[in-house]
C-alpha cells in the first residue's frame, strides 16, 4: 500500500511518535504534524514511564527510547501515611518532564523527514488531500467531536476530585502520602522527574473538596490560570512531604477524571489514537503509555495490510482489547484511591499489600516474591502473627486461607466460609449482578435488610468475580456485618488478595 500523504493532528507525545513510525515505514509519503500551540510550551509536569512500555518502545524504535531514557530519571516507588513508610525497590521505573519528553520527540520525528508546523489549528475538513489522518488531538478531540456520529463516543466522569501541580525540588522517591486537614483527606501521589522538578497530583473526595471551598476557587479561576487558593491551602497540608518547597501551578485547576470509550476508533481515513479514542485512569499508567503504543500498533497495522481500511480494522483489532482490559483494571483502581482514605486504619505494609492487589493485576503470591521486605509484614499484620511466620511466596495463597477469623461472637478455623454458614438464621444471600461503584451498587447496598452475615453470590466470570469482591467491601465498610463471597475454585489467588486486603472476611469457593 503506496500513502503519499499522512496528515497528523496533535503534536503530543503520541502524534510525534506516530508521525516518525510513520514516516519510516513510509519514507516517500509527506508526514506532517500539525499542532496548535508552540514547540517550547505545554502544560503538565511529569510522564512516568514503566518497564514493560519501555521494552515495546525499544522493540518498536530503540533509538527514540535511547534518548527518551538519557533525559528521563529512575526513582523507586513508597507509601506513606504519617510517620510510617515503605519502600519498594523498582530501578525499571522511569520519569521525564512533558516538556522534555516533547522536545526528544521532535528532534527524532525531523531526523525522520517529517514535517512540524506549529501555532496552526486545523481540522479533518482542512485535509481532504491527505491519505491518511491521523487524530491525536488528546482527551478533547475535536476530531472525535466533529464525527462523533462515526466515532460513538461515551465519556464517563469518576466521582473524585484531582489537579496536577508540581514542585521545585526532586522527591527521594515516588510516595503516595495522604494527609488529613479539618476538612478531609486528601491523597498525593508524587514522583521526580529532573535534578529541580517533581509531579504532585492531589485527588481529594466532592465533599472535602466542597467543604475547603475549593468548588468556589475553581469556579473562580479563569481558564488558562491556576487555582492559586487551592495550591496555597494544600503547600501548607503537604509542607512535611514538600519539606518547605513550594507548589507550582500550570492551568491547574481541579478536574474529575474523564473515562472516555468509543465505538470505533476509525471512520474513512480518519483515524484516533491516544486519549482522543480513549483514556485510563493515571494510577495504572500514562495516557502517553498508551498514545505511544497506539502508534506502535498503528503503524505495524498498517504496514502489513493491502490497504487502508484492512490497516485501520486491523489497528483497532489489535490495540482494542488491550486497552479495554487496562481500563477494566484502571476502573477499579480509580475506585480504590476515591476510597482510600477509609483504609488509613490498616498497618502501612497491609495498605501496601492492597495497593498492589487492588485491580486484580497483581497477585499476593507476585507480590511477596517480588516485594518480600514489605509483603511480609502486610500479611502478617493481616493474621496478626510474627513476620517470620509468613511462609514461602509459592505457600502464601493457601496460608492466607488457613487464616483463623475471631469476629464478635463467631469463630472460624479458616477463611472458607462453612456450608452451613449460607442457610444460618441472619444470614442475607445477596445476588451481586451491578458495577461496584454504580448508582444500582449504592442502592443495592443501602436497601440491605440488617444482617449478621452477608453471603455474596453470582457469575463465575473473573471480572463478575472481582466486581463481587469490590462490592464486599463496600458493604463491609457499610454494616460492618461479616461479608462472604462466593469465588470459582481457579481464582483462588483474587480470594487470597481480597482477605488479605480486607475486602471481604470469608471466602466460599464454587466449581
Amino acid at each position: 500500500m503506496k500513502l503519499n500523504t499522512i496528515a497528523v493532528l496533535g503534536g503530543g507525545p503520541g502524534g510525534l511518535y506516530a508521525a516518525r513510525l510513520l514516516k519510516r515505514s513510509h519514507p516517500d509519503a509527506d508526514v506532517t504534524v500539525y499542532e496548535q500551540g508552540k514547540p517550547d510550551t505545554t502544560f503538565g509536569f511529569g510522564v512516568g514511564l514503566a518497564s514493560r512500555t519501555q521494552r515495546n518502545l525499544r522493540a518498536a524504535d530503540a533509538a527514540s527510547l535511547d534518548g527518551i531514557v538519557a533525559a528521563s530519571r529512575a526513582h523507586e516507588m513508597s507509601m506513606r501515611v504519617g510517620d510510617a513508610e515503605v519502600r519498594l525497590a523498582h530501578g525499571e521505573l522511569l520519569a521525564i518532564g512533558r516538556a522534555t519528553l516533547l522536545s526528544v520527540l521532535q528532534t527524532y520525528a525531523r531526523e525522520a523527514g517529517v514535517n512540524l508546523r506549529f501555532g496552526e489549528r486545523h481540522c479533518v475538513a482542512d485535509l481532504d488531500g491527505a491519505d491518511l489522518i491521523v487524530a491525536a488531538d488528546g482527551i478533547s478531540s475535536a476530531t472525535r467531536t466533529a464525527l462523533a456520529d462515526d466515532f460513538g463516543p461515551e465519556i464517563i466522569e469518576g466521582d473524585g476530585l484531582y489537579l496536577w501541580c508540581g514542585t521545585d525540588f526532586a522527591l527521594p522517591r515516588a510516595v503516595f502520602t495522604p494527609v488529613t486537614t479539618e476538612h478531609g483527606t486528601f491523597v498525593a501521589h508524587a514522583y521526580p522527574y529532573a535534578d529541580d522538578r517533581s509531579t504532585f497530583l492531589i485527588e481529594t473526595d466532592e465533599q472535602t473538596w466542597r467543604r475547603a471551598g475549593f468548588d468556589v476557587s475553581t469556579k473562580e479561576t479563569p481558564n488558562g490560570e491556576s487555582d492559586q487558593v487551592s495550591l496555597d491551602y494544600l503547600q501548607e497540608a503537604f509542607a512535611d512531604a514538600l519539606g518547605g518547597h513550594h507548589l507550582i501551578g500550570n492551568r491547574t485547576k481541579w478536574t474529575r477524571f474523564r473515562t472516555i470509550r468509543c465505538r470505533s476508533w476509525h471512520t474513512g481515513n480518519v483515524v484516533l489514537l491516544g486519549d482522543a479514542a480513549h483514556t485510563a485512569h493515571y494510577s495504572i499508567g500514562s495516557g502517553t503509555k498508551l498514545a505511544m503504543e497506539d502508534a506502535i500498533a498503528l503503524d505495524e497495522s498498517i504496514l502489513a495490510a493491502g490497504d487502508l481500511d484492512e490497516g485501520l480494522t486491523a489497528y483497532e483489532a489489535k490495540r482494542r482489547p488491550a486497552v479495554e482490559h487496562l481500563q477494566a483494571i484502571a476502573e477499579r483502581s480509580m475506585a480504590w484511591w476515591d476510597a482510600f482514605p477509609e483504609r488509613l486504619s490498616l498497618p502501612v505494609e497491609q495498605l501496601m499489600v492492597a495497593y498492589m492487589t487492588r485491580a486484580g493485576k497483581v497477585t499476593v503470591e507476585r507480590f511477596a516474591e517480588s516485594a518480600p521486605q514489605v509483603a511480609n509484614p502486610g500479611l502478617s499484620a493481616f493474621a496478626g502473627v510474627p513476620t517470620a511466620d509468613v511462609p514461602s511466596p509459592a505457600a502464601v495463597t493457601e496460608w492466607i486461607l488457613d487464616q483463623p477469623l475471631v469476629f464478635g461472637e463467631h469463630r472460624f478455623a479458616c477463611r472458607t466460609a462453612p456450608d452451613a454458614l449460607r442457610t444460618t438464621a441472619g444470614t442475607t444471600l445477596v445476588d451481586v449482578s451491578v458495577r461496584p461503584w454504580s448508582d444500582e451498587a449504592t442502592a443495592l447496598i443501602n436497601d440491605l435488610p440488617s444482617a449478621a452475615v452477608y453471603w455474596l453470590t453470582g457469575s463465575d466470570e473473573r471480572e463478575v468475580t472481582l466486581d463481587r469482591l469490590d462490592v464486599g467491601e463496600r458493604i463491609r465498610r457499610a454494616s460492618g456485618a461479616i461479608v462472604v463471597a462466593e469465588v470459582p475454585s481457579g481464582f483462588r489467588a483474587d480470594a487470597a488478595g481480597a482477605l488479605a486486603s480486607e475486602r471481604v472476611d470469608l471466602v466460599a469457593f464454587t466449581g
